[in-house]
């Protein structure tokens, strides 16, 4: 071979390897471009949701200062180490929010009867997570706003299920702060512990709803009354005493004859004393110790079998998708067992 035909060659092999790699980035580049975003990327982008109000609403990427007011949003902000800048500590419950209440750092704006607006302007919030006890307050607060924050309603429109409700309010979380995965669970959480009290109960089996408030034993209407009164359509539960009630946070007066007239086979309770303590300032005793030391009640058929279910210790200020999965998780296992 002559020298002139080896460098013929030696061009020949060099274009085709040139070729060959760029082929290859062309082809790397495409697939490269086709992959959806993750990490650090994807959470860059500003994020457009339609909150409860209705309102479509264009959240900042990675909001500096979240300010967060919904008593049903703090836990799951919480446990998602989402950091608050200012949030009403009065509302909240010394057990379950107690790394929010410890943290300096989180500004307290106290309750909804008398907010620290004061705290709130200070915090200089691009978002603002705001609902339940805190939904009255909303005029008041997007006036001292800036332009660009974001205002986002979580709080539960009147006429809409529990049921209905959380799992739109945990997905509408979920996608502002990036934790569509971690949503998804506390929904799917939610939803088999329904299923599982609904297979575990009796029909034939009567309940009824109560509230402990003031060391008084207080009435739950089916549906409209407070924590427990949605139960009862969410799980098909049958009412003893098919009463109309309010959502009046101490329940109704009812009196104990009404009670053991009505003979529940099981009562479930929200011990409000638990949370919020009494009036007087005098010791709580437990809504349990309070039913079984009424002896007009011995002889109805759920103190007797001691068929009584109380909810969750923080319900009243929390009243979330987590609590409310664990109280029908434990309603479940009450009437698995009783099988």
């Amino acid at each position: 071979m002559t020298l002139t035909s080896a460098w013929k060659k030696l061009a020949i092999t060099a274009s085709i390897a040139s070729l060959t790699l760029t082929l290859a980035a062309c082809s790397a580049s495409s697939t490269f471009s086709n992959m959806p975003m993750s990490g650090a990327h994807q959470k860059s982008q500003a994020v457009t949701v339609t909150d409860l109000s209705g309102k479509s609403v264009t959240v900042p990427s990675n909001p500096a200062s979240v300010v967060a007011t919904d008593n049903r949003s703090f836990q799951i902000l919480q446990n998602w180490g989402v950091k608050l800048s200012a949030a009403p500590k009065k509302i909240m419950d010394k057990k379950v929010h107690a790394p929010y209440i410890g943290d300096q750092s989180v500004a307290d704006m106290g309750n909804h009867r008398e907010p620290n607006l004061e705290a709130l302007v200070a915090a200089k919030p691009d978002l603002v997570i705001n609902g339940q006890r805190y939904a009255g307050q909303e005029k008041t607060i997007r006036p001292l706003l800036g332009k660009d924050a974001a205002f986002i309603d979580t709080n539960r429109p009147k006429d809409m299920p529990h049921e209905k409700y959380f799992p739109i309010q945990v997905e509408l979380l979920g996608k502002i702060f990036h934790k569509e995965a971690e949503a998804s669970s506390l929904i799917n959480d939610f939803h088999t512990a329904i299923e599982r009290a609904k297979k575990a109960y009796n029909p034939t089996h009567k309940v009824m709803g109560l509230i402990v408030s003031g060391g008084s034993i207080n009435y739950a209407a089916p549906r409209n009354g407070r924590s427990v009164g949605p139960l009862f359509p969410m799980l098909g539960l049958t009412p003893a005493l098919d009463s109309t009630g309010s959502t009046d946070h101490e329940g109704d007066d009812v009196s104990i004859e009404a009670i053991a007239a009505a003979k529940p086979e099981w009562l479930v309770v929200l011990d409000r004393d638990q949370a919020v303590g009494k009036k007087d300032g005098s010791a709580v005793v437990p809504a349990l110790d309070v039913i079984k030391g009424s002896a007009a009640l011995a002889k109805v058929p759920a103190v007797a079998k001691n068929q009584i279910i109380v909810a969750p210790d923080g319900f009243y200020l929390s009243e979330d998708i987590i609590l409310y999965t664990q109280f029908i998780n434990d309603i479940a296992k009450a009437f698995e067992a009783a099988k």
